[in-house]
């Protein structure tokens, strides 16, 4: 009975708090929607309102792009995978200690104020934010390309290995190939299957891409059905490849399309990758020949990491140049001290077309004279000499 009591004291007690508590707060403001929980990914998060600001995101570059736009609730969920990969991009980064820091970053952007015709950084923010573009979402936006770029150079790039006999063995399969004074522009829509997929997954994910294909024939926008059902990096974009050269086409594709005209689009087509759908958009003769200078060049690079700094990383390659300057065998100390993937070449990255580095590397390159040793270089990977 005695410890009823007490509850009972305890609880009123309680209760007067809470009162009193309420009184002095005053009126109570209408309260706010606290934001969930769209998905866990490893030790983060991504939630609903971070989901909402990408959407309202890409519907403005949709509707900028004057692209029909996809159900929402499709839409959220193509945004929702591309922020899942970027997650899972951004803590692998971390992980292996690449970033992007600031200074990197504000650099990148002003490259792209100035390749936009901008004179600067102010009046290019001014502009997007103008257009509805929240600047600090573009900035991570950047930053998470910039470190997707990172990680394919490393992780892909850096790994991959052509023999001389695979290049003699793909330049004599060319003379043989029909279609190679042509060029075609197109739009494709890919649905991936995972690897190891089971056969009720993979009927799923057949059905996506012949539910997509029906929206085609029933007079669907191309970049709208795209937009909604394409899981490829140019979905949101309307799917668009741009112009290939027809000799450089996989089977898969060139097969169904020497027998297309333009505006048509295939049927599914599967490859070990997933489902794919190709619309032909127009064709073109390549008859005249294409001049292309090339550079043959070596580098020695030097990353900047969490542990590297930007001027540790520059300090580090200046030692490097001036043993070079001293008359150290350039491909030696690349050898030795070079931090990318053409180090046991002695840093020679072969003959290189223009567009095949980034554009602080290949203006440094173009400017120097045969036999000539760069100044030191700064690019999204870190210091170079070239």
């Amino acid at each position: 009975m005695k410890v009823n009591m007490l509850s009972k004291k305890i609880f009123a007690l309680v209760l007067i708090v809470f009162a009193s508590v309420a009184s002095a707060a005053g009126p109570q403001k209408q309260s706010t929607p606290i934001d969930r929980i769209e998905v866990v990914v490893n030790d983060d998060v991504i939630t609903h309102r971070e989901l909402d600001v990408r959407v309202a995101s890409v519907i403005r570059m949709l509707q900028k792009q004057k692209t029909l736009l996809p159900d929402k609730s499709i839409l959220e969920r193509q945004v929702l995978e591309r922020m899942i990969t970027e997650m899972l991009q951004a803590q692998f980064a971390k992980e292996s200690g690449l970033r992007i820091d600031d200074i990197l970053l504000d650099k990148t952007i002003l490259r792209i104020a100035q390749q936009n015709t901008f004179p600067s950084v102010a009046a290019f923010r001014a502009k997007l934010e103008q257009d509805g573009t929240d600047f600090k979402e573009f900035r991570e936006e950047i930053r998470n390309e910039m470190i997707s770029a990172r990680l394919r150079e490393r992780e892909v790039d850096n790994k991959l290995v052509i023999s001389e006999n695979e290049v003699d063995n793909f330049l004599s399969n060319q003379e043989h190939q029909e279609g190679k004074g042509e060029e075609l522009q197109l739009a494709h829509i890919m649905v991936v299957v995972p690897e190891q997929a089971s056969a009720d997954k993979l009927q799923t994910y057949r059905n996506r891409a012949l539910q997509a294909l029906a929206k085609l024939r029933s007079g669907a926008p191309f970049s709208q059905v795209a937009a909604g059902f394409s899981d490829a990096q140019d979905a949101l974009k309307g799917g668009e490849l741009g112009w290939r050269s027809a000799d450089r086409l996989p089977p898969l594709f060139s097969e169904p399309l020497r027998k297309m005209k333009p505006g048509e689009v295939s049927e599914v087509l599967r490859s070990p990758s997933g489902f794919h759908i190709i619309k032909l958009i127009d064709r073109r003769s390549k008859d005249t020949p294409i001049v292309v200078t090339q550079t043959h060049a070596r580098h020695i690079l030097i990353k900047t990491s969490e542990l590297v700094s930007e001027n540790e990383a520059k300090s580090r390659l200046q030692e490097i140049k001036q043993r070079i300057d001293k008359g150290a065998n350039f491909a030696e100390q690349a050898r030795l001290l070079s931090e990318d993937g053409s180090a046991p070449q002695g840093g020679d990255l072969g003959w290189l077309s223009p567009g095949e580095t980034v554009p602080e590397f290949e203006n440094a390159m173009d400017a120097l004279k045969v036999g000539q040793v760069s100044g030191l270089v700064q690019s999204g990977f870190g210091w170079h000499l070239i």
